[in-house]
């Protein structure tokens, strides 16, 4: 019997390579928007990262684009109100949703950037993929589900990425896998693999960026 929601195979080498090249070329931070008005043009493929806060969104992005601090982390949960667009080369847009889960800002705040957050991810023709952030120490949580949610109710395709494998054990890491697993058995808009990462080790950021690479 296959298990659902297994881990993502390795790249081909062609594939891989597609993943390096897309990449290893110019990778720009372009502009953070707070408002729709603000969005750039959808004249290109879009990537969107979204997670709870802390767990570790900002070091995946820049394991993944090869840049020390192109996004930039905070040390305050919530701190990042801002959507932030990222160009990879003249064919992507690499998109960091801001932290949800502790967000330390006032009621209002939070309310309007929930708004954007739920518009962009409705409104967006170019968006091809969520990749939804999942720290591998906790599986996914209450709160990972209501993003999980919002992107069926927008019907946008997401993929689960677990960060900090290297953080755990092998029996915590399958107690972590089976509850994201359980959790993305309700949603129809889950991709059926998984990405397991470190940012710090580098582990599955070849898969990723290879995944990147492919959608069309």
């Amino acid at each position: 019997m296959q298990m659902s929601f297994p881990e993502a195979a390795p790249p081909e080498p062609s594939e891989a390579e597609a993943g390096r090249l897309l990449f290893a070329g110019e990778v720009e931070f372009l502009k953070g928007v707070v408002a729709m008005s603000g969005l750039p043009p959808a004249d290109r493929l879009e990537v969107c990262f979204a997670g709870r806060s802390n767990v570790g969104k900002s070091s995946l992005i820049n394991a993944l684009t090869g840049r020390k601090a192109i996004a930039r982390a905070s040390n305050t949960p919530g701190r990042t109100q801002e959507i932030n667009f990222f160009t990879a080369a003249d064919s992507h847009y690499i998109v960091d949703l801001p932290g949800y889960g502790f967000a330390n800002a006032p009621v209002a705040v939070v309310e309007k950037w929930q708004r954007l957050l739920k518009q962009y991810l409705s409104g967006r023709p170019t968006l091809r993929r969520a990749f939804v952030l999942i720290d591998a120490r906790h599986g996914a949580k209450k709160v990972d589900e209501e993003i999980m949610a919002l992107l069926d109710r927008a019907a946008v395709p997401f993929q689960v990425v677990m960060t900090k494998i290297d953080k755990v054990k092998k029996s915590e890491l399958d107690q972590s896998l089976g509850l994201t697993r359980a959790a993305l058995a309700k949603h129809p808009a889950a991709y059926p693999e998984l990405v397991l990462t470190s940012s710090e080790k580098g582990d599955g950021i070849e898969t990723l960026r290879a995944i990147v690479a492919g959608l069309s």
